[in-house]
């Protein structure tokens, strides 16, 4: 979550929301980075996991992340919830919780739905008062 949140960090001195995302395999092994760049690529989807779910893909050669952990500052959106579970990621990792949008448990509950036909681990909470810090001097900041 330290390499996440750096990540965050990242995003925040370009303009963009603080969220970063690490996926990683068994080992630990990083296989993916990413931070939001919606603000630099003028792109709606490049959220910190897609990011990270692109360069772990394009390191695999592959865009099945079985047996890989999603490490992620902010509870996923909806469209990141679902791009995780259609990536058949083992386990999600993530800080904050995001009362406005979340989709893991806050306002929707994409992952864990029991329709879902992909389960992931779910570990909510790591390093959740650093991560709501970044968020929360963001915006303050914005205001």
């Amino acid at each position: 979550m330290q390499q996440a949140i750096s990540l965050a960090k990242d995003a925040a001195g370009k303009g963009d929301v603080p969220v970063g995302a690490v996926v990683v395999n068994e080992a630990g092994e990083v296989l993916g980075t990413g931070h939001n760049l919606r603000q630099v690529n003028n792109d709606p989807t490049a959220h910190a996991e897609i990011v990270a779910m692109r360069m772990a893909a394009a390191k695999l050669n592959n865009w099945r992340m079985d047996d890989l952990t999603i490490i992620v500052t902010l509870e996923p959106c909806a469209m990141c919830a679902g791009a995780i579970s259609q990536s058949r990621f083992k386990r999600l990792v993530f800080g904050a919780w995001d009362e406005k949008a979340g989709a893991v448990g806050s306002v929707w509950d994409v992952i864990r739905d029991p329709r879902s036909l992909n389960k992931v681990e779910v570990i909510t909470g790591v390093l959740e008062k650093d991560c709501a810090l970044l968020l929360s001097d963001f915006f303050e900041k914005k205001r």
